[in-house]
């Protein structure tokens, strides 16, 4: 098997460093991911102008870009051979509710939705995680057992580890996503030369974290898995929306 190992804290970041060590024992990886940490910068690219890349040896490079183009870069130029599938992280920090639309480490991966096997974001389910060897010991297995037992290559999984050592986790669970309240408000600042600046508040706090969701596993000591779609269209608002467009057309005549 062949795996494209991306993120969005930086190439050398622990995170990362510690999942290839542990892919490297069962898989073929080649590392692109980002020149420095590109936390929260979802799906986003960098079209305004070229970017380096940086071949660091080892099979690893570096891009002065998003984790979007590095996968992107990855599969357009940078790989001479097409990987199986994208691996992201390991992510330092969760990415579970409502944090799937800032994150770039899941932003990476479903850029890899294309390939033969399912698109893999990881990431800790805590701030400051000790235990990375854990979510790369996991991802391992999760790896071996796609081996015997494909999944979908258009699957886009969501994968949460507790921050315990390995022999404390309780195994693997499929949940959905639970959600935060709105992130705190933004504090206004004034600069040294007297310009206004903003800085952007922290996440809202949990709302949702009732049994089933990411939120209640991985605070019950289980690694969470959570299948995702990039089809935002809420289906059943289609024929409402239909009849009130309806009524807009006739008023418009």
């Amino acid at each position: 098997m062949h795996i494209l190992l991306a993120n969005d804290d930086g190439y050398q970041a622990p995170g990362i460093r510690a999942l290839r060590t542990a892919l490297d024992r069962v898989a073929e990886v080649d590392t692109v991911a980002p020149e420095s940490n590109k936390s929260g910068a979802s799906h986003s690219l960098t079209l305004s102008h070229p970017m380096v890349v940086r071949d660091h040896g080892e099979r690893v490079w570096s891009v002065e870009g998003t984790p979007t183009d590095c996968v992107l870069v990855a599969l357009a130029g940078v790989l001479k051979q097409r990987p199986h599938m994208v691996v992201s992280g390991i992510n330092d920090g969760p990415n579970m509710g409502d944090d799937v639309l800032y994150s770039g480490t899941i932003a990476a991966a479903i850029e890899g939705r294309h390939l033969d096997g399912p698109a893999v974001a990881v990431s800790m389910a805590t701030f400051e995680p000790e235990h990375f060897d854990s979510a790369a010991r996991a991802v391992v297995e999760f790896v071996m057992h796609l081996r015997e037992v494909p999944l979908p290559s258009d699957t886009i999984l969501n994968i949460n580890v507790p921050d315990l050592p390995y022999d404390q986790l309780k195994g693997f669970k499929a949940t959905r996503l639970g959600s935060r309240h709105a992130s705190e408000g933004v504090t206004q600042l004034t600069g040294p030369r007297g310009e206004v600046l903003y800085w952007l508040g922290a996440a809202g706090q949990i709302s949702d974290a009732t049994e089933g969701t990411d939120f209640h596993a991985t605070e019950n000591g289980w690694v969470s898995i959570t299948p995702l779609t990039i089809d935002l269209t809420l289906k059943d608002s289609i024929a409402p929306v239909a009849e009130w467009l309806h009524r807009l057309n006739g008023l418009a005549t």
